[in-house]
């Protein structure tokens, strides 16, 4: 798969086919994540992977959401930033953010290639996803992505893509026109 086709054909699905997710595929997605850009070379971000039916419930319990227990498979990313803030101070916690955001999207475009589905759930009970994985209170918990196999017919979460001429500026914030173009968008590319 080529990388146009990854970005442009990952969604997020809250429907899963009922075979489990090859736990070799996902570690292969996790693989990609190594190669996400760092600071300093300090990889803040780490994986857990959850098979057990009963802690993957509780994780949709956490996280309100019923169709992450229908999930065979669920990671959950986290981030230990001590390392950045021992190296960077304040700024640290920042870098961190920025790190597991590339870490993420390569996981993201891992399992896309591996040809998995997830969803993204940023919304869940921070301690009690801690107490149920036993996370350190240091830990940061970044996500949890419910992985399973595309469905044949399934729903699909909306997504929405902005077009580039709302997020393109030239120069300086909100200059929209370059030199000699009237109009960008996609297609000029």
């Amino acid at each position: 798969m080529d990388l146009k086709s990854a970005v442009e054909e990952r969604v997020n699905f809250d429907r899963f086919d009922l075979k489990a997710p090859s736990w070799k595929k996902v570690v292969r997605a996790i693989d990609y994540a190594r190669f996400a850009p760092s600071v300093g070379g300090i990889f803040a971000a780490r994986f857990i992977v959850v098979q057990d039916e009963k802690t993957i419930g509780r994780l949709a319990d956490a996280a309100q959401q019923s169709f992450i227990a229908k999930a065979k498979c669920c990671v959950v990313v986290v981030s230990d930033d001590d390392g950045l803030v021992r190296s960077y101070g304040e700024k640290g916690d920042l870098y961190g953010r920025r790190h597991v955001g590339a870490v993420v999207e390569n996981f993201l475009l891992g399992l896309e290639e591996q040809k998995l589905v997830t969803s993204w759930i940023w919304y869940f009970a921070d301690e009690v996803v801690r107490d149920i994985l036993r996370i350190p209170g240091s830990v940061k918990v970044e996500g949890i992505f419910p992985i399973g196999v595309k469905p044949r017919s399934g729903s699909v979460k909306a997504r929405r893509v902005e077009t580039l001429d709302k997020i393109l500026y030239f120069g300086e914030y909100g200059n929209k026109k370059m030199v000699g173009m009237v109009k960008h968008s996609r297609d000029a590319v």
